[in-house]
This record gives C-alpha cells, sequence and structure tokens, in this order.
C-alpha cells in the first residue's frame, strides 16, 4: 500500500519537504500539505507594487550556500543576483559606507571602521588585542561578549544593525554559539582575542561571488513551483489540532482556520508526519508527544516586523547604495528616533526591475520592541517616508505604497539555542516516523530551511520505506 505522508504547515520548509518526499517517494505515495492560511508560502510572500511582482517578505537568499540554488535549478527556476553595490549604514549621525573586513560587524582591525566608530570606539578596538584572551564557559550573548571585550559603540552602531537584518533581533538577545558559529568556535580554540579570532577567518581575498541570489519574479514562485511539482493534497485554511501516535502511523486532528468553515475531514491518518511550523505550534502539538522537545520548541521566542514597499516617480534618483542600515539610537536632526530599522533600494540592488517606478522597502520592528508595530498601515508608511527624507533627502509622494505585517515572523536563536535544538533531535529518536522542518533549527535563512526541509523528508522517507 503506497504510505502516506502528512506535512504540516505550507511555507518553504513544508512545501521543500513535499516536494523531496514526492522524489523520494515516488507517483503513487499521497503527500498531504496542510496550512492554516488560505495560501502557501509563508514568509515567502510577493504582492504587488506599482504593478511589479515586489518581496514583501524575504526578498534574497544567501547564495554561498547550496540549497536554494541547488533547488532552483533542479525546478528550473531562473536565479538573478544583486548588482554588486554596497550598502551603507547610519551611524553616529552621519551616512557613511558599510565597512569591509568585519564578520557580522565585529572587526578584524581599528582601521577597518573607522568610518564607523569615533575616536574612543575605535581606540577600544585597538585595544582589544592586549587584554586577556577571552574564555567561553557555554553560551554567551553577542552582545554582553562584544560590550566587555570592546563597548557600546561597536555593538549599537555596527553589529546590532547587522544582526537585525538577519534575525529581527539585537546582540544583547542573541546568542553567539547560534549567529556567530565560526567565532565562537575560534575562541574556543584558542584565538588570543576577538580581533584575532576575525583576522583569522577572513579571508586573504575577498570572494567575488555573489553573496546573494532572488528569482526574478519573486520568491514565491519557489513555493509555487515546489507545491506544483510536489502534487501533494492541500489542505488550506486548516489547523492541526493534534496529532497522536497509533499503531501504524499518526493520527491528525483537524480543525478550521478563523476564517474557513469546518473541514471535511475531522481527522486524517497518516504513516508518517512532517512539522514544518513555528516554534510555539511545534510546541503545543509535540506536548502530549515528545514533552522534552516541547518544552525546547517553547524556548524559542519570534520577533515581530513589517516590511513596508514604497514606488517613487521614474525620476527619482536614490543613493548609489543597495541600502542602509541604520544603527541603535540613531536620531533625526531634530531628535526624533528613525521608526525603521533599514532600506533596502530595491531598484538599485536588483536589476531586474523595470524602470517605470523606483521601488524600495523598509523594515521596522525587532524583537522586543514592537512600538511601531501599533501604528496604522498609513502612518507607518508617513513615518517611513520621513526616515527616508532624513537619510536621502527625498520627499516625493510615492506612485504606490503597500504594507505586510510578520506577526512572530522570525525565530529568535537566543543564548542556549543549540542545546534546544539538540534535544529536540534527541526526543525525535523515540518517533522515527516524525520529522521536524524550519527556520526554528538550524538557520533562518531560505537555503536553511530547504536543507531542514530536505533532511526531514529524507527521514520519514526512509522510515516509511
Amino acid at each position: 500500500m503506497a504510505p502516506r505522508v502528512a506535512v504540516v504547515g505550507g511555507g518553504i520548509s513544508g512545501a521543500a519537504a513535499a516536494y523531496r518526499l514526492r522524489v523520494l517517494l515516488g507517483s503513487s505515495a499521497d503527500i498531504v500539505l496542510i496550512e492554516q492560511c488560505d495560501r502557501l508560502g509563508g514568509k515567502l510572500y510577493t504582492g504587488s507594487l506599482a504593478g511589479h511582482d515586489f518581496d514583501l517578505g524575504a526578498e534574497a537568499f544567501l547564495a554561498r550556500r547550496p540549497e536554494a540554488l541547488e533547488l532552483a535549478g533542479e525546478l528550473g527556476l531562473p536565479v538573478v543576483h544583486p548588482s554588486g553595490m554596497r550598502s551603507a549604514l547610519r551611524a553616529g549621525g552621519a551616512t557613511v559606507p558599510l565597512p569591509a573586513g568585519t564578520m557580522l560587524g565585529v572587526p578584524a582591525t581599528a582601521d577597518s571602521v573607522a568610518g564607523v566608530l569615533s575616536a574612543r570606539g575605535q581606540r577600544a578596538v585597538a585595544a582589544e588585542s592586549s587584554r586577556s584572551a577571552p574564555l567561553l564557559d557555554g553560551d554567551i550573548a553577542v552582545g554582553t561578549l562584544l560590550r566587555e571585550r570592546f563597548d557600546d559603540e561597536l555593538v549599537d552602531r555596527l553589529v546590532d544593525p547587522l544582526l537585525g537584518g538577519v534575525y529581527a533581533g539585537g546582540a544583547d538577545s542573541l546568542g553567539l554559539r547560534a549567529t556567530v558559529p565560526a567565532l565562537a568556535s575560534a575562541l574556543d580554540a584558542g584565538a588570543e582575542s576577538v580581533t584575532a579570532a576575525v583576522a583569522g577567518l577572513l579571508p586573504n581575498t575577498p570572494s567575488t561571488a555573489p553573496v546573494f541570489g532572488t528569482l526574478p519574479g519573486g520568491l514565491a514562485q519557489l513555493v509555487d513551483r515546489l507545491a506544483e511539482m510536489s502534487r501533494a493534497r492541500q489542505l488550506l485554511s486548516r489547523t492541526v489540532r493534534e496529532i497522536c501516535p497509533t499503531e501504524r502511523g499518526w493520527r491528525l486532528q483537524l480543525g478550521a482556520a478563523a476564517s474557513a468553515h469546518a473541514p471535511a475531514e475531522p481527522e486524517l491518518l497518516a504513516d508518517a508526519v512532517v512539522l514544518a511550523v513555528p516554534a510555539p505550534a511545534a510546541s503545543k502539538l509535540l506536548a502530549p508527544v515528545l514533552p522534552d522537545a516541547a518544552t525546547a520548541f517553547a524556548g524559542i521566542e519570534l520577533a515581530s516586523m513589517a516590511v513596508i514597499g514604497l514606488a517613487l516617480p521614474p525620476e527619482v534618483s536614490l543613493p548609489e547604495r543597495a541600502g542602509i542600515l541604520i544603527g541603535s539610537g540613531e536620531r533625526h536632526a531634530d531628535g526624533t528616533e528613525f521608526t525603521a530599522k533599514a532600506f533596502t533600494f530595491s531598484t538599485r540592488k536588483w536589476t531586474h526591475y523595470g524602470t517605470d517606478a523606483v521601488l524600495l522597502r523598509g523594515s521596522v520592528g525587532k524583537f522586543a520592541d514592537t512600538r511601531a508595530l501599533r501604528y496604522t498601515d498609513a502612518e507607518l508608511v508617513r513615518l517611513v517616508r520621513a526616515d527616508l527624507a532624513e537619510l536621502t533627502g527625498i520627499r516625493d509622494r510615492p506612485l504606490d505604497a503597500v504594507v505586510k505585517r510578520w506577526g512572530g515572523g522570525l525565530p529568535q536563536y537566543s543564548v542556549g539555542h543549540l542545546d534546544r535544538v539538540q534535544r529536540i533531535a534527541e526526543s525525535l529518536t523515540r518517533q522515527p516516523t516524525l520529522a521536524i522542518a524550519g527556520a526554528a533549527l538550524h538557520g533562518v535563512g531560505v537555503p536553511a530551511c530547504i536543507g531542514t526541509a530536505d533532511a526531514a523528508a529524507r527521514r520519514v522517507a526512509g522510515a516509511v520505506n
């Protein structure tokens, strides 16, 4: 009898798992993809901005990891890379080029951050190598280590905005071992200082390979193609209330999302299950089955944010930059605090957009700072436009504007994250037909999610075969 596998969660992780299961199990397998929203894709969301397909969730994937590039090639999807323009940074009241020669903002030398830090901040970087060697005892917050080794200025002006661009979190809440693992390993191996560790990790010759890639029609195309080629049976606007092991597999209790009618199938029997849901949902579903894993998932908090897309008249000239990151505590000349955490100048960064409008996006909100998300969409557009004017002098009225909010959008890799993930993995050994994928595990980016999906699919395919 052909196996049935239920994949819970229809974001990139769930869609990739469903596709890989089809490849591994063949055409006869019954693959069921269950999603509580009325669409697939999760944080890969391509909307419309002034008639253009425009990503309002993740806008790119890391091209120096293989998973997304290889999967796009396997699916026959074309990939484009950025124009090569570098980003800028708002720090100390000035907009300066984002420095090279750092690892997520952690410098190897004082010279590499000369344009970002004050003279006092540069002296702190220069003096770090003369201090006693840093000793790591377990995990530590990135900010705790760097504030002690350098000072607040490096963290607030440079490290915080760079980490925020990846995790929508801050250096003081993110764990070193999960977010900057190479630095942690170098310190474990006996590096005499943080700057020496970074110097040993940076390549002698910077790579010329593109760092990022995307799909010219929007990243939602990736999920659409995965769903199509998986030939999975899709149950949209459906929630999974409970998963229960049975003698022959699993029983899933189904419910309807708030806006949907009661499901035709109140339960689903499956030979195996892949959970590709956010940490809170995973914790709830696993509590009766694998309580240790549920507890570990409960320790993974989420950050909320929003993306504001703006389309400006075609005659507007953006700075010759891919975007601008904004340091913590930066203010307008009149003392007003910036609302945006970063801008991406999409028309500058990507060459596939047309010339009929100038497209850009601003990001607001981060972990433990949701003040901006209390504003209405119209107020967010107004505030982000004011930030743009302060940074660039551009005050033109947009041709179009769109706001996309992401409540609980990104998992936070806080201190001890790797230990939590290890506990989850150990718990799963007791249930070989259950697997877990998603951003809460080994990385928040698209390639990392695809990697967990592939591993989850191979695990349960091996079990049901």
